[in-house]
């Protein structure tokens, strides 16, 4: 992680802010600052990935993940990612990144992050993100369940059966 005190503002700021449920939206507040640009002088694309990591951290935060997490000594992976980058976001611009839980399957959560700047949608993705513990996918249902008593199921949307072909395109 080389956004030290993004994550340190994130990590203290999610002890302040109220409390979300896994189906609520995580937004935080970011500027563009001169580390984050390419050579183009926009942000870089892989910027985004680090600040979607922020998001996803502040989610798991604020909706109470992250106690369970740590009493049942698991990780979190990210399994992959589809992202749309749609238009670009200058120096010092502001923009706001949402982050919400879609659902889950039996290995799975879904997640979407989407980037809003001052011409609105900048970039937007899909994440598959996994608990995991000894190097072994753990099922999210149990986890969540044991953070969120009362938990209503997100069932994983739609496309969630298609990404596992999307991969076996990509499988070497």
């Amino acid at each position: 992680m080389n956004l030290i005190f993004r994550l340190l503002a994130v990590v203290f700021g999610a002890m302040l802010r109220p409390k979300l449920g896994l189906a609520e939206v995580s937004a935080l507040g970011f500027r563009v600052w001169p580390l984050d640009l390419d050579l183009n002088l926009h942000m870089t694309n892989s910027r985004y990935m680090a600040l979607m990591d922020l998001g996803r951290t502040d989610l798991i935060l604020r909706a109470g993940a992250w106690r369970e997490m740590r009493r049942q000594k698991l990780g979190v992976v990210l399994g992959g990612a589809a992202m749309r980058f749609r238009r670009p976001l200058a120096p010092f611009a502001r923009f706001t990144l949402a982050t919400r839980l879609l659902g889950w399957d039996e290995r799975w959560m879904y997640v979407e992050q989407v980037f809003t700047g001052p011409q609105g949608v900048v970039c937007t993705a899909a994440m598959r993100a996994a608990f995991v513990k000894a190097g072994r996918l753990v099922p999210p249902e149990p986890v969540l369940e044991a953070a969120v008593p009362g938990l209503t199921k997100l069932p994983a949307p739609a496309w969630a059966a298609d990404w596992a072909e999307v991969e076996k395109a990509f499988a070497a």
